[in-house]
């Protein structure tokens, strides 16, 4: 069992991989494996409705979304962390996963998802609900914890000394274990995936 911890922050070891770092080392206590990755502190070129992954199966542009890509089926699952800009999550991380569930949407089904949030005073919760919105359409069982996924902090000493939110990251990481687990336990008795309809899309202008 493996996780992508997805770190959509501009600072590599800034407040939001301080948050995950405590999610990676409570699964490797509880024998899960996980690898973060890093979007980058570089402009990521947000979807143009090309359509080309419709038929290639990875994006048009060539970056760190088709490294996600090629490497799903690595992955039982991502955690998504991101700081929060204007109530919102990061531009890059956006931008990062409207190509991601373009792309490979299809194949997130079954894959367990989770959102992280870390800012410093006010705007949690609008953007660890735009996050957990990309999991709700594609059909991942969405993780929760103890309170909604958010820490606190200007800088990582500070979320370091957010008690509350450290404690939401080890229970999200030991719900998502148990997840992971109960999956994998069902698979062994036969239980799978629900297979899926048909897709039905209705437009409402004519």
């Amino acid at each position: 069992m493996k996780l992508l911890l997805l770190n959509g922050s501009p600072h590599e070891r800034g407040c939001t991989a301080t948050a995950l770092d405590e999610v990676a080392r409570t699964l490797r206590e509880e024998g899960v494996e996980s690898e973060t990755f890093w979007i980058g502190n570089k402009p990521v070129a947000g979807c143009i409705a090309c359509g080309a992954c419709h038929a290639a199966g990875k994006c048009a542009f060539s970056d760190g979304v088709n490294e996600i890509v090629s490497r799903l089926d690595e992955f039982d699952g991502m955690i998504v962390g991101s700081p929060v800009y204007y109530a919102g999550p990061s531009g890059q991380l956006t931008a990062f996963l409207d190509r991601l569930f373009y792309a490979a949407g299809g194949r997130m089904a079954g894959k367990i998802g989770a959102a992280v949030v870390s800012c410093r005073r006010g705007g949690a919760t609008a953007a660890f609900d735009r996050l957990n919105k990309y999991f709700t359409i594609s059909g991942m069982p969405v993780v929760s914890s103890q309170y909604w996924n958010q820490v606190h902090g200007n800088t990582p000493e500070e979320v370091k000394r957010d008690g509350e939110g450290l404690q939401t990251m080890r229970t999200l990481a030991r719900n998502a274990a148990w997840l992971l687990k109960c999956i994998a336990a069902g698979r062994e008795k036969g239980i799978g995936y629900p297979a899926p309809e048909r897709r039905i899309s209705t437009n409402f202008i004519r």
